[in-house]
C-alpha cells in the first residue's frame, strides 16, 4: 500500500516549498482533537487547553471533524505563493465561490477516502443531502450534525469556521507562529536548494523513512494506508514542513487544487522516526519466547555470549544467532573489553518501541 508521487511530468519550477500558517494551525487542532495518539505532546496540550475559554474550546470541539482524521484541504493552501500571511490565508477561504467551499468542506466532514456528491447536489437535492448527512453520521453523531449545517446553511458554517480560526489566532496560534517559522527555516533553505541540485524525488525521499524511489527516478511511494497515484505536472506540488506535524507525512490530491506534501521538520527529532522494515524486526525479534528469555538476562550488568549460554543451557552458536538478530534489531548493545564481548539491552530502544507502532500507523 502506498501513495507514489509520479514526476515524469514535473517542471522545474513545479515544486514549491514553503510554510502555511494556517495548515500548521490544523496541525495543532488535529493533535487537540485526538491527544491519545499524541502521547509525546500531552504536556503542552494540557497547557494549551488551559488558556482556552469555554466558547472556544467548544466550538473546537464542535469543528474537530475537519481535522480529527482526514484533514480538511479547505485548510490547506488553495494556490500559490506558500509562506503567505495568516490573515490572507483565511481571506482566501472566505471568498472562495460558495460551490468549491462546499465540496471541500464535504469531504473534509466524512472523513473518509469516499466519493462525495457534488456540490450542487448537496444543496439541491434534499434526497442526496440526507444520504450524505446520514453517511457522516454512521461514522459519528458530530460528524452528521455538521453535515446537516453544511448542506442547509453553508455560509454560515464557513463564517462560524473563518471565526474560530480568528478566535485560535487570538488566543494562542499568532504567538506560536513566529518560533513555528523559524523552526521550519532550516527545512525550507536545504529542500530549496537540494531541488536546485538533485533528483526532486531523492528530495522527496527524505522526508520520510518509508519513502521508496523507483529505479528510474521518476517516482517516489510513501507508505500511507491509501493506495494512490498522483501524477505531479501540470499540477504543482506544495512541500510544506510542519513542526507539530510529527509523526504524520499527509498528502492531498483533490482534483483542481496543488498537490499537498505536509512534512514534520524533524530538526534533531530525525532520529527518532524508524522505517517499516526496522519496526518489524523488532516485533520478529522480540516475538521469539526464546530471545524474550535471553532479553529478561540482558537486561542488567552487561554479560557475555559464553556466560548467557551457560545460564540458559543452550549451545553458544545458538545464542550467538539469537544475540546478531536482537542486534541487527537495534535491540541490544554489544561492546568489546579486552578478549570478551559484552551485551547489554538497549532499554531506550524498548521503551519507544510502542510509541514506535503508534507513529509507524498513523504517519
Amino acid at each position: 500500500m502506498g501513495i507514489t508521487l509520479d514526476l515524469r511530468s514535473a517542471q522545474p519550477d513545479a515544486i514549491h516549498v514553503g510554510r502555511s500558517p494556517l495548515a500548521e494551525l490544523m496541525s495543532i487542532l488535529h493533535i487537540l482533537a485526538e491527544p491519545d495518539h499524541h502521547p509525546e505532546a500531552r504536556g503542552w496540550t494540557r497547557r494549551l487547553h488551559s488558556v482556552l475559554d469555554t466558547a472556544l474550546a467548544n466550538e473546537m470541539s464542535t469543528l474537530s471533524p475537519l481535522w480529527a482524521r482526514l484533514r480538511c484541504r479547505l485548510l490547506f493552501p488553495l494556490k500559490p505563493p506558500l509562506d503567505q500571511s495568516f490573515d490572507t490565508e483565511l481571506s482566501l477561504l472566505e471568498k472562495l465561490p460558495q460551490e468549491e467551499f462546499v465540496a471541500l468542506c464535504a469531504a473534509g466532514i466524512l472523513g473518509f477516502h469516499e466519493a462525495v456528491p457534488a456540490p450542487g447536489t448537496l444543496l439541491g437535492d434534499r434526497g442526496a443531502a440526507r444520504d450524505f448527512v446520514a453517511q457522516c453520521e454512521r461514522r459519528a453523531f458530530r460528524r452528521g450534525a455538521l453535515a446537516h449545517e453544511l448542506v442547509t446553511a453553508p455560509d454560515e458554517l464557513r463564517t462560524r469556521l473563518v471565526d474560530f480560526l480568528h478566535g485560535c489566532h487570538g488566543a494562542f496560534f499568532e504567538s506560536l507562529w513566529e518560533a513555528v517559522y523559524e523552526r521550519t527555516q532550516p527545512s525550507v533553505v536545504r529542500l530549496r536548494a537540494e531541488l536546485r541540485q538533485r533528483e526532486p524525488t531523492e528530495v522527496l525521499a527524505q522526508l520520510s523513512p518509508t519513502a521508496v524511489v523507483s529505479k528510474d527516478m521518476a517516482r517516489v511511494r510513501f507508505d500511507k494506508l491509501m493506495i494512490a497515484e498522483i501524477r505531479i505536472g501540470p499540477r504543482p506540488l506544495f512541500l510544506i514542513p510542519s513542526v507539530h506535524g510529527w509523526p504524520h507525512l499527509t498528502v492531498k490530491d483533490e482534483a483542481g487544487y496543488p498537490v499537498i506534501v505536509q512534512f514534520a521538520a524533524l530538526g534533531d527529532r530525525a532520529s527518532e522516526q524508524i522505517s517499516l522494515r526496522q519496526l518489524h524486526e523488532r516485533l520478529t525479534a522480540l516475538a521469539s519466547p526464546s530471545r524474550m528469555e535471553l532479553c529478561r538476562h540482558l537486561l542488567g550488568e552487561p554479560i557475555t555470549t559464553s556466560e548467557l549460554a551457560r545460564r540458559l543451557g543452550m549451545a553458544e552458536s545458538q545464542v550467538s544467532r539469537s544475540l546478531r538478530q536482537l542486534r541487527d534489531a537495534g535491540l541490544i548493545e554489544s561492546v568489546r573489553d579486552g578478549k570478551y564481548v559484552y551485551h547489554r539491552l538497549a532499554t531506550g530502544t524498548l521503551l519507544r518501541l510502542g510509541q514506535d507502532v503508534l507513529a509507524t500507523i498513523m504517519r
